[in-house]
């Protein structure tokens, strides 16, 4: 893989980093509008035709989905973006993958509307299977059948109320509410033996700003209240509507609190076991949103797991958080390792340090005013 790829790969993940914490989350409820009465209206979204060159069976999607939608493509065929694309001109159509994208989209496009009203029950990935070409014939079994052993019948659920107590309980809900900031300082581990500084910082109600120091340079993404804003290439800029609903429940400091403000729809489903622990799945849901799957330790209460989803233009693009390490912080148990892991990689944060309720500026969160262009 040359170094420019691997490059790319680290910025793309690098981006997903900074706000994957302790209660990231996808499927937020969309917030009423900000404009208020006399506003003038938002200017109406770019579409991925008028954004970029050469778009042309996804041009009328959201401009902001056409790149979650190539990383579905690429997670769904385990390929890179120069598989289809010439490095540095995206926009040519040279290499005949490419070609061959534009027809497989129509094609899956076609399959779901006749047949399946319109959802996405088959995508790219439902013949590919992380590979470039689709397997089409069996495999052959390798070893004979065993019969199925008869286990004990599976315990009777636990209500989400029941889930979520317990959730409010274990994390100490008495001293969450207490807390008005937490600073936490550590590592990100991954990327071949990558080791970069993270620093997070937390403000309730719902502020936050991650820091990262990367090969790059300093890489931040923040919330600050109302709006979320990341650094790029050419300075800091907003955020697309779903990652800013994502930081937003990222920032509520006091999340275990307020899951059931935070869903229109809550349901306990079977579950497996995690690192050897039982655990117990909460499926949260929004209308028209995907699900969020939350997993629980059966036996503690605390959050094991978090899988997420992001919304593409052909299917859904998961993301997996494993929380360890919890420790006791003012009597709020705080989780100081997790594991994000996402089809193209995973990588984990390691924490070492966490304070809270110290002074933290409001101003922290703002987004600062982009650098000013050359001249000419």
């Amino acid at each position: 893989m040359s170094g420019q790829v691997r490059e790319t790969r680290l910025g793309v993940a690098l981006a997903a980093t900074v706000v994957a914490g302790t209660a990231l989350l996808a499927g937020a409820q969309t917030p009423p509008s900000q404009n208020g009465p006399g506003a003038a209206p938002a200017a109406a979204p770019k579409t991925a035709g008028e954004a970029f060159k050469n778009v042309r069976v996804l041009k009328d999607i959201p401009a902001d989905q056409l790149i979650p939608t190539m990383q579905f493509i690429s997670a769904s065929l385990g390929v890179e973006c120069n598989y289809c694309h010439v490095q540095g001109a995206f926009e040519k159509d040279d290499r005949k993958p490419k070609q061959a994208a534009r027809t497989m989209i129509r094609m899956v496009a076609a399959i779901d509307k006749d047949n399946f009203d319109g959802d996405r029950d088959v995508t790219c990935f439902t013949c590919h299977r992380g590979a470039a070409k689709p397997v089409a014939i069996p495999a052959i079994t390798a070893e004979e059948a065993k019969p199925a052993a008869e286990g004990p019948a599976a315990p009777a659920l636990p209500s989400p109320d029941q889930v979520l107590a317990k959730y409010a309980q274990a994390v100490g809900a008495e001293a969450l509410e207490k807390v008005t900031s937490r600073v936490q300082r550590g590592r990100l581990l991954g990327f071949g033996g990558r080791e970069m500084p993270i620093e997070v910082f937390a403000k309730a109600p719902d502020k936050r700003l991650s820091v990262m120091q990367t090969p790059r340079g300093e890489m931040i993404t923040a919330f600050d209240g109302s709006r979320g804003w990341l650094t790029g290439r050419e300075g800091p800029q907003p955020m697309s509507a779903a990652e800013t609903e994502a930081a937003r429940l990222d920032a509520d400091l006091r999340f275990p609190l307020h899951v059931k403000q935070l869903f229109t729809a809550l349901a306990v489903r079977p579950s497996e076991t995690i690192d050897g622990r039982d655990a117990v799945l909460l499926v949260a849901r929004n209308e028209g949103q995907p699900p969020l799957k939350l997993y629980f330790d059966a036996q503690t209460g605390l959050l094991l797991r978090e899988e997420r989803y992001a919304d593409t233009a052909l299917g859904y693009l998961p993301t997996r958080i494993d929380y360890a390490d919890y420790r006791d912080v003012d009597g709020v148990k705080v989780a100081f390792r997790w594991t994000l892991a996402r089809p193209g990689g995973r990588f984990t944060i390691q924490v070492d340090s966490t304070e809270q309720n110290v002074p933290v500026d409001d101003a922290k969160f703002a987004m600062p005013a982009p650098p000013p262009k050359p001249a000419g």
